[in-house]
């Protein structure tokens, strides 16, 4: 097994692509090794060093000769610190830079069920929802493989602390980086590597119909998360512009079919906007469009973005509009507000890093 990266920002000292040997499975490594003149052996400690141990760079992997780390920390892709911010409730906003410039955000947050990591998928967001930071600016590039492996692992470093659980809900449509999303997870699930559960793993998706479909005939029992944010077509088309392409209902479908291949329930997230979707009216649309869908509803009172003018309503506003859901049958929560003291929406604190993307 060859594994071909797929980055054209990054060369090695020689002017080549880089391999991406942080991508690699550790089939593809030793096949890569062997090719470098090394005896395949070597691949299970290097793959522990990436993976398991977290290291940064090759010239920590002890074990491992000096010409051969030479080599290795040329054909890394390095993921390093540019800066960060600290809540006071323990959460950790760091923006992380590429080898070639890019800048993307990580939020490490910290739950009494254990350490999470919520990561980008995407320099940038395509997808055009009109309260989201992220995509002002529009997609630059995807990430790879080991540029979101690479966020857990500097984190896990630079906190000292384990990740029990992920979320692909930063910057960017994971399902629109679909090959590198799937090497992601099935790398950093390795039992000989960071051996993360599956099950902790949460992929958040605007709705793109045919990669949902794609993705559960993966039979990987992730959870799935739908940003759905309003009831009618009519309204989630002046929010999403995908809602131009796909309905709610053959997106509902969709989601649907998921659970039916994997068997993991399935998440809707809905941002409370003041006065756009947080309404009676809306809260009792809602509950008639979901009840008895088997989605778990999570509330997320919007962060404010100063380029836009969405706003999120009173205490009272989102708790009522959770009891209306509730009189349906739904099981619904209202997001734990984490880091209400830092840049809390994604996108912000790149954008103001870079001073315009």
């Amino acid at each position: 097994m060859n594994y071909n990266a797929d980055n054209d920002n990054n060369k090695n000292s020689d002017g080549n692509m880089k391999a991406d040997i942080e991508s690699m499975y550790q089939e593809e490594l030793a096949g890569f090794l062997k090719d470098k003149g090394f005896p395949a052996f070597r691949a299970k400690q290097v793959f522990s060093w990436i993976h398991e141990k977290c290291v940064g760079s090759a010239e920590n992997m002890t074990n491992i000769p000096k010409d051969m780390r030479a080599l290795l920390d040329g054909e890394m892709y390095h993921v390093e610190e540019e800066t960060r911010q600290t809540s006071s409730d323990g959460t950790i906003k760091f923006l992380f830079r590429m080898e070639d410039g890019q800048m993307i955000e990580t939020v490490f947050m910290k739950y009494h069920h254990g350490n999470s990591v919520c990561i980008s998928s995407q320099c940038g967001c395509a997808m055009g929802c009109k309260f989201c930071a992220s995509t002002i600016g529009g997609c630059i590039r995807n990430l790879t493989a080991s540029e979101m492996l690479g966020q857990i692992y500097a984190a896990t470093r630079l906190t000292g602390e384990r990740i029990s659980n992920v979320v692909v809900m930063g910057t960017g449509e994971p399902l629109q980086n679909y090959d590198n999303l799937i090497r992601f997870i099935r790398l950093i699930t390795d039992e000989k590597g960071y051996n993360l559960s599956v099950r902790n793993i949460t992929v958040s998706t605007c709705g793109v119909v045919p990669m949902i479909e794609r993705l559960g005939d993966e039979k990987l029992p992730i959870t799935l998360a739908l940003s759905l944010h309003a009831p009618t077509d009519e309204l989630r088309r002046t929010l999403m512009p995908i809602a131009n392409k796909y309905s709610i209902e053959e997106t509902l479908k969709a989601c649907e079919g998921y659970f039916k291949k994997t068997g993991r329930r399935l998440t809707a997230e809905y941002s409370l906007m003041h006065g756009i979707n947080d309404g009676t009216e809306t809260a009792e649309l809602l509950g008639r469009l979901m009840k008895g869908r088997g989605f778990h509803i999570n509330l997320i009172p919007v962060n404010p973005v100063n380029e836009t003018d969405f706003k999120p309503g009173s205490s009272a506003d989102i708790q009522n509009f959770k009891n209306l859901l509730e009189k349906y049958g739904i099981n619904v929560t209202i997001r734990r507000g984490l880091g209400a003291d830092i840049d809390a929406a994604c996108g912000q604190l790149r954008r103001r890093r870079t001073g315009n993307n």
